[in-house]
């Protein structure tokens, strides 16, 4: 697939962005709960000096079950989750965690009661060991699902919002003026030379791509047989268009697909549309190749045009990528990882390639 350097850039930086943030939360994490962890210990042995060795043994479980978290959270869990685990496999691992602790916090206890008693130590290290599996394991779980579907609910409105943003923008550049007018212009043409076949098949052509861009624009999905219908109705309008310039050369293979395929509406019509404002000239010889192919599920769509340098207006040449910027953004939205999209161009030539999983 091909990458453009800016959009390289943008990953790299969502990249980074998302290093740092998760950086953060683990240096605040651990920050916060060590400080927590220094003020329990010292309120524990403070309540009752006579019960020293009381708050002594609490304040090993409580930075046992603190470590224990913050690598539950931070390492076990991201893991599990990418390998497809549930909470038996985790709950395994915790036990298995906790059985290689065990010989650390008998040799902790006895360091800091200064082998006081070995029982009183064994039976300090089985209890914690149930403390973690009772306790911290379940609900380290617990707070990493919570973490997780509030992540994806974000993920989720953010994706609804940029799609929605993706749409408005897609209305606004969809409806061009100056190919109304031109397709107008056009047919008042026809109609001085009182050719009122043609004309009267321009309007018809005109008047259901209209009805297109009102009805059926709107909703998220359509069939994709009604999509080619449209991108018919538009090849048949300019066909018009040019049929007094020998110069220029329309070609367009496009293959009917089962009614059974649905598509998000006015993909592939930009494509399209950009071609014929790049790809015509009345002075050169031009030409614009459209092709579209369904198997096994895949949508492959080619568009080969020919390119003209021309000075256009300031606020043109601006508006012109508007409609291809567009639909990238609503092809990485609506078909994230089920898409293709290869755009090639030379000093004279310019090549679409998209390939769509529906």
């Amino acid at each position: 697939m091909y990458y453009s350097s800016k959009r390289l850039a943008t990953n790299l930086w969502d990249y980074t962005a998302a290093a740092a943030a998760h950086a953060s939360r683990t240096t605040r994490y651990w920050v916060v709960g060590l400080v927590s962890w220094l003020l329990v210990s010292v309120l524990l042995r403070l309540a009752d000096e006579d019960q020293g060795l009381l708050a002594l043994y609490v304040s090993l479980l409580l930075l046992h079950g603190l470590l224990l978290h913050g690598f539950f959270s931070f390492r076990l869990l991201p893991r599990l989750r990418s390998k497809g685990k549930r909470f038996g496999g985790f709950m395994l691992r915790v036990f298995g965690l906790v059985l290689l602790s065990w010989p650390v916090l008998f040799g902790s206890c006895m360091v800091v009661t200064e082998a006081r008693d070995p029982d009183e130590c064994a039976g300090f290290a089985f209890l914690n060991s149930l403390f973690q599996l009772a306790v911290t394991a379940p609900l380290a779980w617990a707070l990493y699902q919570r973490q997780v579907r509030h992540t994806q609910e974000i993920t989720g409105l953010e994706t609804e919002l940029g799609q929605t943003s993706a749409n408005l923008d897609f209305l606004r550049s969809q409806i061009n003026p100056h190919f109304l007018f031109n397709a107008l212009n056009t047919l008042y043409g026809m109609a001085l030379q009182e050719n009122s076949e043609r004309t009267a098949e321009g309007i018809q052509r005109l008047g259901d791509m209209m009805r297109f861009m009102l009805h059926e624009n709107q909703q998220p999905r359509i069939l994709l047989a009604r999509e080619i219908e449209y991108l018919r109705h538009y090849l048949d309008l300019q066909s018009l268009r040019i049929a007094a310039s020998p110069g220029i050369t329309l070609e367009a293979h496009i293959e009917d697909v089962p009614d059974a395929h649905w598509i998000a509406p006015m993909l592939l019509i930009p494509f399209v549309e950009n071609a014929f404002k790049h790809g015509i000239s009345l002075q050169q010889k031009s030409w614009i190749k459209v092709s579209l192919h369904h198997a096994q599920g895949q949508l492959y769509f080619d568009i080969y045009n020919s390119t003209h340098v021309r000075a256009e207006p300031a606020h043109l040449a601006e508006s012109s990528g508007i409609g291809l910027a567009n639909v990238k953004h609503r092809l990485a939205l609506l078909y994230p990882g089920r898409h293709e999209l290869v755009i090639r161009q030379t000093q004279g030539e310019y090549f679409v390639h998209l390939t769509l999983a529906l």
